[in-house]
């Protein structure tokens, strides 16, 4: 399935901001699948992306609001949909050692994203620094929908948006439920628009350390980043085998931050009684950024839950990453 780009140029100005980061080595994404992606090296500073640019990725893109998609990641819903037109993707820890993806997407839609499964507490607080956000998902337990109504998103269940969401015969239920992001949207007209979430883009910073794989391990799961030098990406398998999508082929990302975390129990169960772990996004920590096949030693911070998440060097001087698709591991301490 195509995936609907929304970059353009409108007007000189933005045109002439394309042409200058255009000739610095950014690309923007066209066609189907995941976005074509520039070379290491881009020239963007290290400050908040300006207009005509993305703030999640660095690379040419209009304004536009904010959709985050709730996606299943246990085998029987693998291969996905729609996940290499997400700006970023997040991993998060739930049940049993499983892990679920929170894909975010604003620069491009693509045409359907799934499998959609439930919400779960910590993605109320991942989600307050993109302002007010809808958040497409499948449900969620009676005793936590108290705090979804609280939060500051658009929730966008099936029932919240009718006509967005479809069950697929190729895959039995549960896993077999997928959202139309246009159609999702069109129930949230309110979505707040891509702001600076702390992500800064640019050159490579200096040292880091060869790297030409990482794994990072759940109690369930597994993912594995493998750099591929003439694809300038990390190639991302789980479990062992490479991640490819319906509608993209392999997954990859210009940027992968692992991001040490608190991961504690909750005060939620599953149906099985097993205890949601809750991520806390909230704080500061210690960050593996890894690009251009090297790794670099990081520190997370983010001193409130509305503010944004900033990413320095441990000599404290931000660090950038290379424009693209961004995925963000959260893992436990």
């Amino acid at each position: 399935m195509n995936a609907k780009r929304r970059s353009g140029r409108a007007g000189a100005a933005v045109a002439a901001m394309v042409s200058a980061v255009m000739t610095a080595g950014l690309y923007a994404c066209s066609g189907s699948g995941p976005a074509t992606q520039p070379p290491p090296g881009g020239s963007v500073p290290p400050n908040p992306p300006g207009k005509g640019v993305s703030p999640f990725t660095g690379l040419p893109a209009e304004s536009a609001p904010v959709l985050a998609v709730k996606i299943d990641n246990v085998r029987p819903a693998r291969p996905h949909t729609g996940l290499g037109a997400a700006d970023i993707v997040y991993v998060e820890q739930v049940e049993a050692g499983q892990t679920r993806l929170l894909a975010v997407y604003s620069s491009r839609l693509p045409a359907t994203v799934g499998p959609v499964r439930s919400a779960r507490e910590s993605d109320l607080e991942l989600l307050r620094q993109f302002g007010r956000p809808a958040l497409a998902y499948s449900g969620e337990q009676s005793a936590l929908r108290p705090l979804v109504d609280a939060a500051p998103l658009f929730p966008l269940t099936p029932g919240d948006a009718r006509g967005a969401y479809f069950r697929s015969q190729d895959r039995p239920a549960p896993h077999n439920l997928y959202v139309r992001p246009e159609r999702a949207l069109a129930a949230a007209p309110e979505a707040g628009k891509a702001k600076d979430i702390g992500f800064r883009f640019g050159a490579a910073p200096p040292g880091g350390n060869r790297v030409d794989q990482h794994t990072v391990r759940y109690p369930a799961t597994r993912f594995t980043f493998t750099w591929s030098a003439t694809g300038e990406r990390w190639l991302v398998a789980m479990d062992g085998t490479p991640t490819r999508t319906t509608d993209g082929g392999r997954a990859t990302a210009r940027t992968v931050v692992v991001q040490n975390v608190e991961v504690r129990p909750s005060r939620f169960r599953d149906r099985g009684g097993n205890v949601t772990p809750y991520t806390e996004t909230v704080g500061s920590g210690t960050a593996l950024v890894l690009r251009d096949g090297r790794s670099h030693a990081a520190r997370w911070s983010r001193p409130a839950a509305d503010g944004v998440t900033s990413f320095t060097t441990l000599g404290g001087e931000p660090l950038t990453f290379a424009p693209g698709q961004v995925w963000v591991v959260l893992t436990g301490r």
